[in-house]
């Protein structure tokens, strides 16, 4: 037994209680010399007021180029360029309904399809800056049940494209799920009966259905459903009231695609199955706003956001159809897209497209300049007038030689 002598009139439950004062002291001191705090997201400083929505042509080649494009129909729909804050360019061309009658506005809200896929990686970075989940996560820790196949996947595979998953589009009856709506639990269903296409980290191959599963993800850790996650998180905050999820109410304009009899409208979306990794709509000025407080660490830690414009493809990965390959981010690539174009130019630029039902998209930056560059368009076979567009203004905002065709 431990004796304690009593000594100047002390008492050894004194003793005994200072003992334990002074234990729990030093434990309490070790811990917080030990323990790291989390980090925490950037204070939501205020951005700059948004600039009046008016039209605006500061670029002349590039209004040239609209007002011939624009004028014979070649080209449908908005191009906004700013060099920091500044809008130099904001324009619209064509009809947000054809049957209607009704031009586009400035404010036209378009479908964003795989645009949207940057929206879904920054909810689980800002999920791990808040120290709910990691990007080193298992999947298997938010997925349940969870295919054995899976186990090998950590959370960065998906949001990088080397999951291995099989994308949508690559599963049999791909024209049957096209049109069929789905919920979030049956779209990950769907994904648990495929086993893998390669090991996890070993490739990348564009995958939408792994994006859905990020999704998945984002509900369960948040508790919320994505969107209103996005929302409350993102939107709301930013003063994106333009921007949103694509539920059939709420006033897109009509996509178009150009068929025999010309072009058609497009009014199938069913971005139900990706509803993760395309389904968002948004406007010109509610992409700059996003595109500022991204890039400008309005919203992620300086740590999460390197992460999401690193290069996570795998070394051994080759050029892409004898072009320099791009980088792999979250939900973002990078390359020097003016390579492309005629003349060329070698800035690099951090990007993303999309296409869907009716829409093709394309927002890029480059932050040596400070430039955005956002081209929406309602008509789905409009590819190389959107990235042509995109890189005439990127170039004349940055001052290079004025892109006149697609690089062959």
């Amino acid at each position: 037994m431990f004796h304690v002598p009593r000594q100047s009139g002390g008492h050894p439950r004194l003793a005994l209680a200072v003992i334990a004062v002074l234990f729990v002291l030093a434990a309490g001191m070790i811990a917080w010399a030990t323990v790291r705090p989390l980090p925490t997201t950037p204070e939501a400083d205020p951005l700059p007021p948004r600039p009046p929505l008016v039209a605006v042509e500061t670029l002349p080649q590039l209004t040239a180029q609209l007002d011939r494009w624009g004028g014979s129909g070649q080209f449908t729909g908005g191009v906004l360029v700013a060099r920091g804050d500044e809008v130099l360019f904001r324009q619209v061309h064509g009809f947000a309904n054809r049957n209607l009658g009704k031009p586009l506005a400035l404010n036209s809200r378009f479908r964003l399809a795989s645009v949207s896929k940057q929206f879904t990686a920054a909810a689980i970075l800002r999920l791990q800056d808040e120290g709910v989940l990691s990007t080193h996560d298992p999947l298997c820790r938010w997925i349940q049940p969870c295919p054995p196949a899976w186990e090998p996947i950590r959370l960065y595979h998906l949001l990088g494209h080397s999951s291995g998953v099989p994308d949508l589009m690559a599963r049999p009856a791909w024209g049957i799920r096209r049109v069929t709506p789905a919920t979030v639990a049956e779209l990950t269903a769907d994904s648990a009966r495929y086993g893998l296409q390669f090991p996890p980290g070993t490739k990348v191959r564009y995958n939408n259905a792994g994006y859905n599963l990020l999704g998945a993800v984002v509900e369960k850790a948040s508790d919320r459903p994505l969107h209103t996650y996005l929302r409350e998180a993102f939107f709301e905050p930013l003063g994106m009231a333009d921007t949103g999820y694509d539920d059939d109410a709420s006033d897109v304009v009509m996509g178009y695609a150009n068929l025999a009899g010309g072009p058609t409208e497009q009014p199938d979306a069913n971005v139900s199955i990706i509803f993760a990794a395309g389904a968002l709509y948004s406007t010109l000025d509610d992409l700059l706003v996003w595109n500022r407080a991204l890039h400008g660490g309005h919203l992620l830690t300086p740590r999460s956001y390197a992460m999401m414009i690193a290069d996570h493809a795998p070394e051994t990965k080759p050029d892409e159809r004898g072009r320099p390959r791009r980088d792999w981010g979250f939900g973002l690539f990078s390359n020097s897209l003016g390579r492309r174009v005629s003349p060329d130019f070698l800035d690099r630029q951090i990007y993303h497209t999309g296409s869907w039902s009716g829409f093709r998209n394309m927002v890029t930056y480059q932050p040596d300049a400070d430039v955005t560059v956002i081209v929406l368009s309602n008509n789905y076979h409009s590819r190389d007038a959107v990235f042509l567009l995109s890189q005439q203004g990127m170039a004349e905002a940055m001052g290079r030689a004025f892109p006149t065709a697609m690089a062959r």
